[in-house]
């Protein structure tokens, strides 16, 4: 066994100074383990079980056994969604059944005397856990984590064996309960969430999740009386003494604010008697506080410690806290800190499915996922149909995206009373898990789209309020299903739109009205055809509808525009869906995403950017100000309408070089959405592409958008035709995000085929084959159609993942079948930063796994060395020369 700890000690002297905390200085994210950021000297350590696990599909008897033979299982790493799929993996392609996992590994000396829990994020399914041939926990629910007490199951100076079966296959006792051939979505299997040790002193700070307190375990953050000028901070911290003698203490907070200056500390007083437990709780005021809120998501660093009599520190660690106050007033609608909103909360379904992987998404993709939807200027993201991956509610908080929590659950119910209990189970611990996080605006506790009884409904709203007791603790149910009396916040389609009620005065003035879902446009919920579902590789025209669909179509439907034409009494609505993912009772994957399954943007994704304001905001890390986009390709077969995405006042197009100019005011409105699609009639002419080709003028071949303000242009965007293909550009898709050498990063990488002058060639078929060395490993391969991958609408991705090791990563990309006129190939180099956490593995399995990655990489790579390529490019050029020739006799017998 090997602990890889590569830069621990630069972590912990740059968490001491509080200054490099500030995610603004470098947009590099950070990640919660277990629901906490380590502090360092505090007795509490964080390590990653993530790599080399031993891996089995299938049923296997005996498998818990330590002296179960595994040699022969494939090693992998988690996230883990036991296997690859293709692109297109709807209609239940995904693996369902058993599968097992074991993990070798020799405990490090100075975890003795330490408590040790073993915390996995999520095990899809069923699921039980044995360490050392001890059965410890057996777990029903794939979304919530799984936490186990390890302590005295190790054995130090030896081989130990974590051992976990866990089946994803239908089971109707738990949530969600369906089975999947009849379910909207899939959720595939395996421990495809992070798996953390922590080990900390036996006077700790519980976990919230392992402790199961009403309201109570490891630390709750509230406020209340919050304004800008003070905030009451409630703080609750739940301590247990294992140390078999008493333990007289206090509990110490630290406040620090995003440039780590201090802004309060406050301390408790805390006795334990020994083997016990108890919540210490106390309140303090911040003066004049930074309020969070979705356009200034401003975060403070609350540094815990219990400290000993002595003042020495036993146990801490620090949450990030975002003070806000959230009110839903009926017919005045909703207010954040005092003072109502000023406009509809506009945002987006998100399953956290992607492609390729399924479920088993690294922390930087969550955090990628979470950075893309702001940009697009959403503001609030419901978690379709389930708790989503920590990762992405921490990125949820520091981007400034409101959350609509979900317990798993989608038109299914069981009337043995165990489904409902774990119903139940299953809303307190979301809660516990999410209840600190300033993201969070109201909690959705009952099962989408489902006829449960009618006392289920005040069941669920009483264990919400149970579990958060405070005002500010909201919850949402759709206003058709039963029990939504229970609920302030109904949802509904508005006036405008599907479904609407047009008179506003017949509704409830006490309750707000949202819309949990919008957008799809279906012509039967069989079949699934409908305008607002699109491929990516289908094109401009589809993509061009789909987008005009979600702002503002011909017909009457709930639409961007629509969510804006309503009094306050609506609050606003989440699209349906924000990336394109797979189904289970379909065939055919959801095409309605702004994106697709790899999250390459479609043209209504730069429509809803469009929507956000034109004003620069320094406070946000996502993208902001103002934008202009040309939703046009100029190939032969576009259309001769130029449509254009701004949020600028003014637009002006230009149609090739010297050529005519076209202006566009934006309309002084009332009501509808911020900023209206553009369109300019008739003006690309394929012709006149023609004629300037053929007068060698293609650099005057072009459209350009200027966006201004004040009469100042802030944005452009310009368009060529693409030429003749000539290279492949290659880019990774990473969001300035460094990836981490844990052996589970992964990272997006694009390649395209470009003419000479980096155009993108939409239209082409060609085929790219993807090959790797250093430190990482390719996410695909030939079974599932994932590598070579076909070009569509330009582009083909690839996934690569990290190693254990930091350092180099050479990816390069060549079209199938290359020959003399073929693109040039493209290499792209990716650096990988050691963890943060040190890597808890066994040497001999991980040594194992590396040198499968070498013989694949032998196998298939047959990299081109720097001379190679140049001569390549040379060789392209002097095929270009020649083909003048041929040029000029074509165009003489013309």
């Amino acid at each position: 066994m090997k602990s890889v700890s590569f830069i621990k000690r630069l972590v912990l002297v740059s968490l001491l100074t509080l200054s490099s905390w500030a995610v603004y200085a470098d947009h590099q994210p950070s990640y919660s383990t277990a629901g906490f950021y380590s502090l360092p000297e505090t007795g509490r350590t964080v390590y990653s079980m993530n790599p080399a696990w031993r891996f089995h599909k299938g049923n296997v008897a005996g498998a818990e056994r330590m002296d179960f033979d595994d040699k022969e299982w494939r090693v992998v790493s988690l996230p883990d969604g036991i296997e690859y799929l293709p692109t297109e993996a709807s209609g239940c392609i995904n693996y369902q059944g058993e599968v097992w996992y074991r993990k070798h590994f020799t405990p490090e000396e100075n975890w003795k005397g330490k408590q040790l829990f073993l915390h996995f994020e999520a095990i899809m399914g069923k699921s039980k856990v044995w360490v050392n041939g001890e059965l410890l926990t057996e777990h029903f629910g794939g979304f919530l984590p799984v936490i186990v007490d390890v302590t005295s199951y190790l054995k130090y100076g030896e081989d130990n064996v974590i051992a976990v079966w866990a089946d994803n296959s239908d089971d109707p006792s738990y949530p969600p309960g369906k089975q999947q051939d009849m379910l909207d979505f899939a959720y595939f299997g395996g421990i495809y969430r992070d798996c953390w040790m922590i080990a900390h002193n036996t006077v700790y700070i519980t976990d919230p999740n392992y402790e199961k307190e009403v309201a109570g375990g490891g630390l709750f953050v509230s406020f209340a009386e919050v304004s800008e000028q003070s905030a009451l901070l409630r703080l609750d911290t739940h301590v247990r003494n294992a140390s078999g003698k008493s333990f007289n203490g206090k509990v110490v907070y630290e406040l620090y604010d995003r440039d780590g200056r201090q802004v309060l500390s406050f301390e408790k007083r805390l006795f334990l008697g020994k083997n016990t437990a108890r919540q210490v709780s106390g309140q303090v005021k911040v003066d004049a506080p930074h309020l969070w809120s979705p356009d200034s998501p401003y975060l403070y660093r609350l540094n815990v410690y219990v400290k000993d009599r002595k003042g020495e520190v036993v146990d801490g660690y620090y949450r990030r806290i975002g003070i806000r106050s959230v009110e839903f007033k009926g017919k005045d609608g909703f207010w954040l800190n005092g003072k109502p909103y000023p406009e509809p909360l506009i945002g987006a379904n998100r399953h956290q499915d992607f492609a390729v992987i399924g479920n088993a998404l690294p922390n930087s993709l969550h955090w990628r996922d979470a950075k893309k939807l702001r940009d697009a200027g959403l503001r609030v993201i419901r978690n379709a149909h389930y708790p989503q991956d920590p990762a992405f509610m921490d990125a949820c908080d520091e981007l400034g995206l409101f959350v609509i929590v979900n317990t798993p659950g989608w038109q299914f119910w069981n009337d043995k009373p165990i489904f409902a209990q774990r119903v139940y189970d299953d809303i307190r611990n979301m809660v516990r898990r999410d209840r600190n996080h300033p993201s969070v605006w109201m909690w959705e506790p009952i099962l989408n789209e489902t006829w449960y009884p009618d006392d289920f409904a005040k069941n669920v709203v009483d264990i919400l309020h149970e579990e958060y007791p405070y005002s500010y603790c909201y919850a949402g149910c759709d206003e058709t299903a039963r029990g939504h009396e229970y609920f302030p916040i109904h949802f509904r389609h508005p006036v405008n739109g599907s479904g609407g009620d047009f008179n506003f005065d017949s509704l409830n003035p006490d309750i707000c009205y949202f819309t949990r879902e919008w957008g799809d446009n279906v012509d039967d919920w069989g079949s699934h055809n409908s305008p607002s579902r699109v491929n990516r590789a289908w094109g401009e025209v589809p993509m061009l509808v789909q987008a005009k669909g979600y702002a503002k179509p011909d017909y009457q439907y709930t639409c961007y525009d629509a969510l804006y034409r309503n009094p306050r009494h609506h609050i606003g609505g989440c699209l349906w869906h924000s990336f394109d993912h797979q189904r289970g009772y379909h065939p055919d994957p959801f095409y309605g995403g702004i994106m697709d399954a790899f999250r390459q943007p479609k043209f209504s994704y730069y429509m809803f950017c469009a929507q956000r304001p034109a004003q620069s905001n320094e406070s946000l890390i996502a993208d902001n100000g103002p934008m202009v986009y040309i939703a046009h390709a100029m190939t032969p077969f576009s259309p001769k309408d130029i449509t254009v995405y701004s949020n600028c006042e003014e637009v002006r197009l230009t149609y090739c070089k010297g050529g005519k100019q076209y202006t566009y005011h934006k309309p002084a409105v009332d009501s509808g959405m911020p900023s209206p699609v553009i369109t300019f009639k008739d003006v690309f002419d394929v012709m006149y592409d023609k004629q300037l080709s053929r007068e060698r003028k293609q650099a005057d071949s072009y459209l350009l958008a200027e966006g201004l303000m004040d009469g100042k242009v802030v944005a452009t965007h310009k368009v060529m035709p693409a030429r003749r293909p000539s290279k492949l550009l290659l880019w990774a898709d990473n969001e300035k995000v460094k990836m981490v050498a844990d052996g589970s990063d992964i990272t997006t990488v694009i390649a395209a085929i470009a003419d000479g002058n980096g155009n993108i060639k939409r239209l082409n078929n060609y085929e790219v084959k993807f090959e790797i060395e250093g430190e990482g490993e390719l996410v695909a391969n030939e079974e599932t159609f994932t590598n070579p991958r076909p070009v569509l609408w330009g582009t083909a991705p690839v996934l690569v993942r990290s190693t254990t090791v930091p350092g180099e990563i050479k990816v390069r990309a060549s079209v199938v079948w290359e020959g003399k006129h073929t693109p040039v190939e493209a290499e792209l180099v990716i650096t990988t930063m050691p963890s943060e956490h040190s890597l808890v593995f066994n040497n001999k399995e991980m040594e194992e796994h590396g040198r499968e990655l070498k013989n694949n990489v032998e196998k298939k790579v047959g990299s081109s060395s720097d001379c190679e390529q140049r001569i390549r490019q040379l060789e392209q050029e002097l095929h270009q020369l020649k083909l003048k020739e041929v040029e000029k006799q074509q165009s003489d017998f013309e």
